[in-house]
């Protein structure tokens, strides 16, 4: 009988030792494919650290990558734990994010009426925000802030990256000049970081997280803040103190514009959450990324990127509202966004790009009565991008100096005649077509457009429109190709 038991016992022992470790091996398994490693959808990008972090947002100056040897380097996203199933559209991952607290207004059902009888603003809303709304979004996500934020700038400029108003606030999140260049936008002649969807998301979330921590965590006061300025809250906090009134958001006395900036966004935040509800149908937006950064060691002319990965100038226009010229800030950032689509090819096209052709110059011999300001203005740049170009420490100049000056697109494309001295020849050349006959060259084995575009220091869209050729026609030995300028 002990006998027996025993048996029994043991076979019943093994039996449970087996089911444990099924069980194991069951979890084990399951956790591997919940792994980071194992998620399909690439939401996040890795963009270096180059910009302002929460952790030191305040007076950070944008610093860039030192020398870059190989093809610039396009920024991949991250793994994380969202997958595509999860949000197919970005405005169910926006939604799942909202965080903001109710308050009492008047004017949030005022706003919902005026968002909800304009179907033309809100379809022209999306498809403004469509380029930059997936990179706001994921800069949210990481900093764990309320997801309505992802729709401040449609509040602040309807996301027009050149927006400005009467106090010269400017960009997507209209900061001020004084508040830009606190949190690190750089603004000069060639660039203004305010209008960087880049840098001026990460300054304005910099800021905003700064705005939430003065409040103890209160997001109206902070939002409210943004809009008026913290020394305007504190004030208007301190008078309800002292006269023993609540120092909420919605009982603070604040000026109209303020008392109506977080109703405003939290109407719009509602239309965004149930558009049906309010007779809209909502423009889907795809949850993936719409631009990957390149980065490159030097400055770079736009139409020169253009030209050579055969991509649209509105499109880099578009993704890159913070260079106010035809070339990026010589002294940086040294980066362009482009099309997460064309991003590898955009990349390989600039690694194609020899160093000495990426920014086109001319060269200016200085004549009897030039001044450097005449120069300047005759050449559609100013003094101040003159001298840094060329080193000078004043304004001083003399005859037969020589000077490089760089050449705008509208520049190139006028009828102002130009002294210039071309680097393949050191000739002197007057406007390109008034006073010269085209030079008909013959297309030998091996020459391709980009090639002879190089060769001759013209643009692809030149040679083409020169020619009346496509850009993807193949060039046959013995073809004869018309080039105006040389």
């Amino acid at each position: 009988m002990i006998k027996s038991m025993t048996n029994n016992t043991l076979l019943a022992l093994l039996i449970t030792g087996l089911f444990i470790i099924g069980g194991c091996a069951t979890t084990k398994e399951k956790n591997a494919e919940n792994s980071p490693e194992n998620r399909s959808l690439s939401s996040y990008f890795d963009y270096g650290d180059d910009e302002a972090s929460a952790s030191s947002r305040q007076n950070r100056q944008a610093s860039e990558p030192g020398e870059v040897r190989a093809a610039p380097k396009v920024y991949q996203p991250k793994p994380v734990t969202f997958t595509a199933e999860d949000y197919h559209d970005l405005w169910d991952r926006i939604r799942a994010g909202y965080d903001l607290p109710s308050i009492q207004s008047k004017h949030i059902a005022e706003y919902e009426r005026w968002y909800s009888s304009r179907p033309e603003y809100i379809e022209r809303l999306i498809k403004r925000s469509t380029p930059y709304l997936y990179y706001i979004t994921v800069q949210i996500e990481q900093r764990d802030m309320p997801m309505e934020i992802a729709l401040l700038p449609a509040i602040e400029s309807a996301y027009k990256p050149h927006a400005i108003s009467s106090a010269k606030a400017v960009g997507l999140w209209q900061f001020i000049p004084a508040t830009g260049r606190h949190y690190g936008l750089k603004q000069n002649w060639w660039y203004d970081g305010r209008k960087d969807i880049y840098a001026s998301t990460n300054a304005a979330l910099n800021y905003l997280e700064k705005l939430e921590a003065d409040f103890d965590g209160d997001w109206s006061l902070a939002l409210a803040s943004y809009n008026a300025g913290e020394g305007t809250v504190s004030r208007a906090i301190k008078a309800n103190k002292r006269a023993g009134k609540p120092t909420n958001y919605t009982s603070l006395k604040l000026r109209d514009e303020t008392k109506r900036y977080v109703p405003k966004l939290i109407a719009l935040s509602n239309i965004i959450k149930n558009p049906e509800k309010y007779g809209l149908k909502l423009a889907s937006v795809a949850n993936k990324p719409y631009f990957d950064v390149i980065r490159m060691n030097s400055q770079i002319e736009l139409g020169v990127v253009a030209d050579a990965a055969n991509i649209p100038m509105k499109e880099l226009e578009t993704l890159n509202p913070g260079f106010k010229r035809w070339a990026t800030d010589p002294a940086g950032p040294h980066r362009l966004l482009v099309a997460a689509s064309s991003a590898e090819m955009v990349a390989d096209a600039i690694a194609g790009i020899p160093q000495k052709d990426r920014v086109r110059w001319a060269h200016y011999k200085v004549r009897k009565g030039d001044t450097l300001g005449a120069i300047a203005r005759r050449h559609g740049i100013t003094v101040s991008s003159l001298k840094k170009t060329n080193n000078l420490k004043s304004s001083r100049i003399s005859i037969n100096q020589d000077l490089l000056i760089p050449l705008s697109r509208n520049y190139r494309k006028s009828n102002i005649p130009q002294q210039t001295v071309t680097a393949s020849t050191g000739k002197t050349a007057t406007s390109a077509k008034s006073k010269q006959k085209p030079k008909v060259i013959s297309v030998k084995n091996g020459d391709t457009l980009w090639s002879l575009s190089k060769r001759y220091k013209v643009t692809l869209n030149e040679l083409v429109k020169w020619n009346k050729i496509n850009t993807n026609d193949l060039l046959f030995s013995g073809q004869k190709l018309k080039i105006w300028r040389y």
